[in-house]
């Protein structure tokens, strides 16, 4: 048995980087941009009106001028309207292009429309206020987005307004995800009183969706012909293998001999966690990687954010975040020497802290306590007793809503 330090550094080990692809770009929410994306012209492209309200001569104003004759009105995409003597105006909206024969804006709260007239009826003016002038956000060529980072819907607006249609974005590994046995049935069937139904499948799916990965379902029978088939298929079809139960030495875990069989050997197997300690990593000849998780839910859910997402990420060149850790909010013991991960609802304390409130279920096989809780808090393994106040690692998975 390995510790959690061992099987993360192993599991790291094997991390993969899988190329680049060109994929449009409203379709790369999620993934990893590989590419630095620059302006292809200055942002903003022209001196951007900020506030509605009239755009004057500032020289005016040091004249003594106050009232204004409004020329024409300009709104946002109209083209710009030149003034041809001081006591001028344009009224003008927010977003419009400012014409170079006027450098100030004042909003209407800050003047008297009356007649076709505008009079300022504020002091305190400033040349140049309320523009955003061309070229202080980037330069043409500058970066705005650089490369190694999710694409959020943030870097999509981004992406969009210097008209980039396309993006090279790390490839993503061909994933299959494995349920076994004859005791699962399919969501839509109802099962008998000693079945259940595929879940821990469709949570992995759509954690997977998350990461902007795609990751096809496989079910095996117990029969050790198929299960050697089955393995073989994919080991020759995909890169991954996300496994849920199946790998212990039950008579009808078949899965093990089949995997040493076709070449897959075993990297480790069992961790001193709890839960998912009987998880068990794999490597085929071929560099095909097996993560095959416990069988009880809440193991299988939590290996797959503590193990798998960081291998994923790693191999995407992610620029790593730093650690996330959370307050203890109440003291809790644990007697089995074995890193513990617990689940948490977190909140925010007045003081901006991470507060991890234990929520305790019935084990690894309730998984309905995970709709209630945000994160595993994670508790070193050589101690039984934890303390209100102390300070842990978390894993969350869930936004974390103040």
């Amino acid at each position: 048995m390995v510790t959690v330090e061992q099987a993360e550094k192993w599991i790291l080990s094997e991390a993969k980087d899988f190329g680049t692809e060109i994929i449009p770009f409203e379709n790369a929410l999620g993934r990893i941009l590989a590419e630095d994306i620059k302006a292809d012209r200055d942002l903003p492209p022209f001196n951007r009106v900020t506030m509605d309200g009239i755009a004057i001569r500032y020289a005016a104003v040091e004249q003594g001028i106050q009232t204004f004759k409004i020329k024409a009105t300009q709104a946002a995409g109209d083209i710009p309207v030149d003034i041809d003597q001081a006591a001028e105006c344009v009224e003008i909206m927010t977003g419009a292009s400012l014409s170079a024969s006027v450098d100030t804006i004042i909003p209407y709260e800050h003047i008297a429309v009356q007649n076709s007239t505008a009079t300022i009826t504020t002091t305190g003016l400033k040349k140049g206020q309320n523009l955003h002038l061309r070229g202080t956000d980037k330069k043409q060529g500058d970066v705005v987005a650089v490369k190694q980072q999710l694409i959020t819907p943030a870097l999509i607006g981004i992406v969009a307004s210097v008209g980039k249609v396309e993006l090279l974005v790390q490839k993503l590994p061909r994933i299959v995800i494995i349920s076994s046995g004859d005791e699962l049935v399919n969501v839509n069937e109802t099962p008998s009183p000693i079945q259940i139904r595929k879940s821990n499948s469709y949570t992995i799916k759509a954690v997977l969706r998350q990461y902007g990965l795609e990751g096809d379902l496989l079910h095996i029978p117990d029969d050790p012909e198929v299960t050697e088939e089955k393995l073989n298929f994919c080991t020759a079809n995909y890169e991954v293998i996300l496994m849920t139960g199946g790998v212990s030495m039950g008579k009808f875990d078949y899965i093990p001999k089949a995997l040493d069989k076709i070449g897959v050997k075993t990297i480790f197997y069992k961790v001193s966690q709890r839960p998912g300690k009987p998880f068990w990593f794999g490597k085929h000849d071929n560099g095909m990687l097996v993560f095959a998780f416990p069988g009880n839910p809440v193991a299988t859910f939590m290996c797959l954010h503590r193990y798998f997402l960081p291998w994923l990420n790693a191999g995407q060149g992610v620029n790593q975040k730093p650690a996330v850790y959370a307050v203890l909010g109440q003291d809790f013991a644990f007697k089995p020497d074995l890193q513990y991960f617990l689940q948490v609802k977190l909140r925010f304390s007045d003081k901006g802290q991470i507060i991890a409130e234990v929520i305790e279920g019935n084990g690894s096989g309730d998984f309905a306590n995970l709709a209630d809780t945000d994160a595993f808090i994670e508790l070193p393994k050589g101690r039984e007793e934890f303390k209100k106040g102390e300070v842990y690692r978390i894993w969350p998975f869930k936004q974390l809503i103040a």
